[in-house]
């Protein structure tokens, strides 16, 4: 099926962790040219820049929640690559250890609302900014939220707060706001739930929590990068979801708020 996304310019940023390299993946190989954002490695971004081959991808460093570096991120993406058109705002954080609230420090609040949720309010307002400028016709934002932001998560309410901020409210005004810019402009969103990344493989280790997760999941799995990746790139093609904006697509499994299975109903090892 053609996508229709060849040729396009895309910035995928945090593109060198786990989600990111596959969502970047997914791009090149439907021929769109990827700009590859990381933050503080660049060696991960130049072996993500090798795996996916050509000539037409890029790789830019900046501090997110810095706006002269999103700034300068923009500018140079734009003079390597040309007006930037799609944009997957998936950098994030997520702290490990469990802190309630009633004991977690200010600054361990601020820094994950700013890293989470400050920083796509950058980068959306330069993708803006660049559709006015250039009179994108068809852009397309994907924002990376969490099943966090739709169930909440004991111990890393900051999470899930800046999550829910960016799937709801942000997301809902964007989606109006574009269309005033680029009459067919669309901002969608992606919320996976258990998934492998290099953030949470140790998890899989644990049969306790894994078994504990899946009982929620009706499909009694864990979900991997490429099924975040699909959804990415389906809701970025106008191809294939022209008439689709303001929509949040859970790549879960089918994960509710409840448990569904009992511990003997599940297998670990499946996961």
């Amino acid at each position: 099926m053609d996508t229709g996304l060849r040729g396009k310019n895309i910035l995928v940023t945090g593109a060198a962790g786990g989600l990111g390299s596959e969502v970047a993946k997914a791009f090149a190989a439907e021929g769109a040219r990827v700009a590859v954002h990381y933050h503080a490695r660049r060696e991960p971004a130049e072996a993500l820049l090798s795996e996916i081959g050509g000539t037409d991808h890029r790789i830019f460093s900046a501090e997110l929640t810095r706006e002269d570096d999103v700034a300068r991120l923009w500018r140079d993406a734009e003079s390597a690559m040309g007006p930037i058109e799609i944009v997957v705002a998936n950098a994030a954080i997520w702290p490990p250890e469990d802190i309630p609230i009633h004991r977690m420090p200010l600054d361990h609040w601020n820094r994950t609302i700013t890293t989470n949720l400050t920083s796509v309010f950058l980068c959306m307002r330069e993708f803006f900014r660049g559709i006015e400028r250039y009179r994108i016709a068809e852009p397309s934002a994907v924002l990376i939220g969490s099943t966090a932001a739709v169930f909440g998560e004991a111990g890393h309410v900051d999470y899930a707060a800046a999550k829910a901020g960016l799937v709801y409210g942000f997301l809902l005004s964007l989606k109006n706001e574009i269309t005033r810019l680029a009459r067919r402009g669309r901002v969608n969103a992606v919320c996976p739930g258990w998934t492998v990344t290099p953030m949470t493989v140790g998890f899989m280790k644990n049969t306790d929590v894994v078994r504990r997760a899946i009982q929620t999941i009706p499909l009694r799995k864990v979900g991997r990068p490429t099924d975040v990746a699909s959804a990415v790139l389906f809701l970025a093609s106008s191809r294939l979801s022209g008439h689709v904006s303001g929509q949040m697509i859970m790549t879960s499994g089918g994960m509710e708020g409840r448990v569904l299975y009992e511990p003997d109903e599940i297998d670990p090892n499946l996961a």
